[in-house]
């Protein structure tokens, strides 16, 4: 059944792709959400339209958990979206975006897309069957020396969290080989999923910016934590690591400073 989610959130998320490509060449209406940062444009609610209307389609009785003010109650299982992950790049045509589906059955996830429409890449992952890259098999780096590291992090919306996020950044930048902030936290998770970084931090995420990404990490054979090293939860930590789990203990260290 894990597998049939699957391919109906990968067909939802590439015609939520495609509609998102076509909307780069029309006028966009950006409003603010929660701040400057916190954008929001008439193709995310279209792409979480066209995505909700699918799952709805096959699975009436489905619970949905939606990025844009969007929520419907129902059984056990739940598919939890974000119709485009990274708007601001989006509405400055910077062609980093992505949309992620996931599915969870009671608290477990089953299930997830990253569909990156620019690039044509489509990351997908089922509970212990693996994680895939436009259909091929893929790992987690191999790394194991912190400071040769590659990592991605991003910056919270909430301006309170901003001077400590800064901080460990200007920490963490002096002890490995480099950072990237793109912006788009299910395609850092991708990109870790699959070596193109060793491992990515970022606070005061929501469920559908990681839900996807988070499986597709595990199932690549990496690691996804708290800041703390706990298990990640979706609903209640306030921080997510992953990482190809050679560094983790040293990326955990770095976050405590």
């Amino acid at each position: 059944m894990s597998e049939e989610f699957l391919d109906l959130g990968v067909t939802a998320a590439k015609e939520a792709g495609a509609l998102l490509v076509k909307g780069l060449g029309e006028s966009r209406n950006v409003s603010e959400k929660s701040g400057r940062a916190d954008l929001v444009t008439q193709y995310d609610h279209a792409a979480q339209d066209l995505i909700a209307e699918r799952i709805q389609e096959e699975y009436p009785d489905h619970s949905i958990l939606a990025e844009e003010e969007f929520s419907v109650a129902g059984d056990s299982v739940k598919w939890i979206i974000d119709p485009l992950d990274g708007t601001t790049n989006y509405i400055y045509n910077y062609p980093l975006f992505c949309v992620s589906i996931a599915v969870a059955k009671s608290g477990t996830l089953e299930a997830g897309v990253v569909h990156i429409p620019i690039i044509e890449e489509t990351f997908t992952a089922v509970r212990s069957r693996g994680a895939w890259l436009n259909g091929d098999r893929i790992s987690v780096s191999d790394g194991g020396d912190f400071s040769r590291s590659l990592l991605s992090t991003g910056f919270p919306y909430d301006e309170s969290k901003v001077p400590a996020a800064i901080k460990t950044f200007s920490r963490m930048v002096r002890e490995v080989r480099g950072i990237r902030r793109d912006g788009a936290a299910a395609l850092d998770l991708s990109f870790t999923a699959m070596g193109r970084f060793d491992g990515f931090w970022e606070l005061g995420l929501s469920p559908w910016d990681v839900a996807a990404g988070t499986l597709i990490v595990r199932e690549a054979g990496g690691v996804v934590t708290d800041f703390s090293g706990e298990e990640y939860d979706l609903y209640g930590s306030e921080g997510i690591v992953a990482s190809n789990g050679k560094i983790h203990d040293e990326l955990l260290k770095m976050l405590e400073n």
